[in-house]
């Protein structure tokens, strides 16, 4: 930098390279390229995992953890009145954040888990209606699992004609039966799957919208995925 300096001061003078220096805005000298470019890097998918008293435990943590090690922010919140809710087997878990404060903010995907009654919990929260609602509208990713396609997603009309499939204890509620059998649907911006069992294909598939095939891949081979 000071030889740069030397060498424009003997050529254009010293006066003159002073008022090219003070002229210059601060924002524009000596640019933190890399830090710049790393910083758009880091810049992480969102995505919302909404739970509840009730909520199917192996289904809600497949999906969490599968999503974190593909690189994403995953947020945890709760529709009830504690952060820490008691799954459908007894497991607890605690949230991030209630279900109050993620209203209004952006996600690049919403993933509703099963379980009862933690499905019927959640289709009853006014505030993640909403979201998923202006998800819908705003053409991003959302997804359920296990009763959830039924019992939050067909309840608020966000099944409307989309193909999906759900648990079998509710799958006959959907109005198409021919997908109900396999195991994860994709279906436009909306993704659903069948229940415990399918969980892992459900959530690395979710990786995949999100992140590429290449990613899912890379996530799925340390899991030990069958197939991977």
């Amino acid at each position: 930098r000071s030889m740069l300096i030397l060498a424009l001061a003997t050529a254009v003078g010293t006066s003159t390279l002073s008022a090219l220096r003070l002229s210059t805005p601060p924002s524009l000298r000596f640019a933190p390229l890399g830090r710049c470019a790393a910083t758009m890097s880091d810049v992480k998918k969102q995505v919302l995992v909404p739970i509840a008293t009730g909520s199917e435990e192996i289904e809600t943590v497949c999906i969490i953890d599968t999503l974190v090690r593909a690189g994403a922010q995953v947020t945890v919140a709760s529709v009830m009145d504690e952060l820490q809710v008691t799954c459908s087997r007894g497991v607890k878990l605690v949230a991030d954040i209630p279900i109050g404060e993620a209203a209004g903010k952006a996600y690049d995907m919403i993933v509703v888990p099963g379980g009862m009654p933690g499905a019927e919990h959640l289709a009853n929260s006014a505030p993640l209606t909403e979201l998923l609602k202006a998800q819908a509208s705003s053409g991003k990713l959302t997804a359920a699992i296990c009763a959830a396609p039924v019992v939050v997603l067909a309840k608020h009309g966000l099944l409307e004609g989309k193909m999906a499939t759900a648990h079998p204890a509710f799958s006959d509620k959907l109005p198409d039966q021919g997908p109900v059998p396999t195991r994860v649907v994709v279906d436009g911006n909306v993704i659903t799957s069948r229940g415990p069992g399918t969980a892992i294909e459900f959530a690395l598939k979710l990786a995949e919208l999100l992140f590429g095939e290449e990613k899912a891949k890379a996530v799925a081979g340390p899991m030990l995925v069958a197939g991977a």
